[in-house]
């Protein structure tokens, strides 16, 4: 490689590890809905035009673009020894400017103008008029950089690409290769499989009924498979929505797709997938299961929107969500749910929604809101209020579930259902308790499956309600035959 020949550096992939397309997409996305909708129609086949109103749309901040540490470093060590170091991308100039000036690269970019996309012959067009014939080198990440190289003296590749290192060499370059891309691993972490345990709710019903026969209890598992896959898809609408802000974040800075560790139309793709599958096993399940899906993935599709902004209307959204995985159940095991169940786990899950509010505010550094959100530490009392008038509320719901008729019929021994209002209300409290003072994740229903004491409670809670069914009892017997 000469030492006197600019190094020119594709963007997209190359020198930064995302795309500042889809990262002015999903940012217009987050502050302007409608219009970045009416600007892809608009623009859909014009892509300079795109680029141009959508970076107009939400200017993204460039500097805390991810970029590739290698090609960062290159360009430093280039820039040290006195060669000229220059931006060439399809994106918008604008943007590109930015990004050289954030990274000290030259003033001189090459990019699209809101007229002419700046790719492939067209890229490889402008460089030649500037430099000349193999008159620069090139660092590019995709096949269309092929019309590039042709007339780069030296290629430089980031990632793994095997078709492209054999053209190359059938052309005769001298080629460098450097790493790049994404792995399944990385993406798995997008979809955070931890958070799939939550989906365990979605088996209340069948042990309320007390229906254990092996068809429910496959029927159930798909139902979670569905919720499982809705949930992760709109983890990834979530994670693309608040790219800037997790960037900003002390932790969430390492997302997959705030580190560009995954692309984002990776992302993408894997969120259509993912919608399919809930979908598809929706439609296996019957329509009221499909219905059941289809509102919590456009509810939590709100929620990310908007609703996770607005003032105790998260933590209600936040209950109704986790309430909808109740119903999912009952409607994916065909078994009939009371509706005292409904009323009671409602107010149980307000009072855990309170809890994660409490539980962000505990651990914040700062009496600032949180943000995003419409809480800081001087709500937190109000928050425990809250969460203690859901626990009064659950415990006062359950007692008179008792009383009912459902409750004769299925809990012979009803006075041992009171005894059980002991360690769902202790639960309860030690949840809040937790939340509190800061001891616990930023989600309950993921910590609570972790919390041994906290399962303890939960277990003796179910083994007084299968005794109060008769349940314990039966089974004894049958295994003594």
């Amino acid at each position: 490689m000469t030492d006197t020949k600019p190094l020119v550096l594709d963007v997209d992939g190359t020198f930064l590890r995302t795309d500042m397309l889809f990262e002015c997409f999903w940012a217009g996305l987050s502050r302007a809905p409608v219009k970045t909708i009416v600007a892809c129609m608009r623009g859909f086949t014009r892509p300079p035009q795109l680029k141009r109103e959508l970076a107009e749309i939400a200017w993204i901040r460039t500097d805390l673009l991810p970029v590739n540490e290698d090609l960062k470093a290159l360009a430093e060590e280039c820039s040290a020894a006195g060669r000229e170091v220059v931006l060439a991308s399809a994106s918008d100039e604008r943007l590109v400017s930015q990004l050289a000036a954030d990274h000290g690269l030259s003033g001189r970019v090459f990019a699209s103008d809101g007229k002419t996309n700046l790719k492939g012959k067209r890229k490889a067009q402008a460089l030649v008029a500037a430099y000349g014939e193999l008159g620069f080198d090139y660092a590019g990440n995709e096949r269309t950089d092929l019309a590039i190289w042709d007339h780069a003296e030296n290629a430089l590749v980031v990632g793994a690409h095997p078709s492209i290192g054999r053209a190359l060499a059938d052309r005769g370059k001298n080629t460098t290769h450097y790493p790049g891309g994404w792995t399944f691993r990385d993406l798995l972490k997008a979809l955070r499989p931890h958070q799939w345990v939550k989906n365990v709710l979605l088996f209340l019903p069948m042990l309320a009924a007390h229906d254990f026969r092996a068809e429910t209890v496959w029927l159930v598992l798909l139902g979670m498979v569905a919720f499982s896959a809705a949930a992760s898809s709109i983890y990834i609408v979530n994670d693309l929505l608040d790219l800037e802000a997790d960037r900003l974040h002390a932790t969430k800075h390492k997302r997959p797709f705030a580190s560009g560790r995954v692309p984002i139309r990776v992302g993408m793709v894997a969120y259509v997938i993912l919608t399919l599958v809930a979908l598809g096993i929706g439609v296996l399940l019957g329509p009221a299961f499909l219905l059941v899906v289809v509102t919590y993935m456009l509810l939590s599709l709100a929620y990310s929107l908007r609703l996770k902004r607005m003032r105790w209307i998260d933590i209600a959204t936040l209950a109704t969500l986790y309430t909808l995985r109740v119903v999912a159940g009952a409607a994916a095991s065909r078994v009939d749910v009371s509706i005292y169940m409904l009323i009671f786990i409602f107010p149980v899950f307000i009072t855990l929604g309170c809890v994660k509010r409490l539980t962000e505010l505990s651990l914040a550094t700062t009496d600032e809101r949180l943000p995003g959100r419409g809480y800081a530490r001087a709500d937190r009392s109000d928050l425990r209020n809250v969460a203690v008038l859901g626990t009064v509320g659950a415990l006062v719901i359950f007692f008179l579930y008792t009383l009912s008729d459902q409750a004769r019929e299925l809990y012979p021994t009803r006075w041992i259902l009171w005894l059980a209002l002991i360690p769902i209300g202790m639960w309860l409290l030690r949840m809040l308790r937790l939340g509190y003072f800061g001891k616990q994740d930023y989600d309950p229903i993921v910590f609570a499956m972790r919390d041994k004491r906290g399962i303890g409670l939960l277990l003796i809670t179910l083994s007084l309600m299968f005794y109060a069914a008769g349940l314990w009892q039966e089974w004894l017997a049958a295994l003594t035959r």
